[in-house]
């Protein structure tokens, strides 16, 4: 089994950038993020109650967890949700994630 699975992260200019995160620190991809020094707030520390961590899946080779009901409200306030749109704090390094591309989104 790997040790460690891979998410990439889409550029304005379409460039992506390989991330690695590890399966065994029960990261969320927020902090994965966060880690490889992107620019996300995450200013409730992962509580999905601010949106700072927005973020909208372009690909996804497995199956992203069901999105709760206070994430599925915080993306509704927000004005650039999309109908890929996550909080990457409420998404879990685990294998099904294998392969993930997000685009972080703006605040505002």
């Amino acid at each position: 089994m790997k040790d460690a699975i891979t998410i990439f992260v889409e550029q304005a200019n379409g460039e992506r950038i390989e991330l690695e995160a590890p399966l065994d620190m029960n990261l969320s991809v927020m902090e994965v993020l966060k880690a490889h020094e992107f620019p996300i707030q995450a200013v409730c520390g992962g509580m999905a109650i601010c949106a700072t961590c927005h973020v909208e899946v372009l690909e996804n080779h497995g199956d992203l967890p069901e999105m709760n009901d206070d994430e599925a409200y915080m993306l509704e306030t927000l004005p650039h949700a999309t109908g890929s749109s996550r909080l990457s704090c409420q998404l879990r390094v685990n294998p099904d994630l294998d392969g993930l591309v997000v685009r972080i989104m703006p605040e505002a």
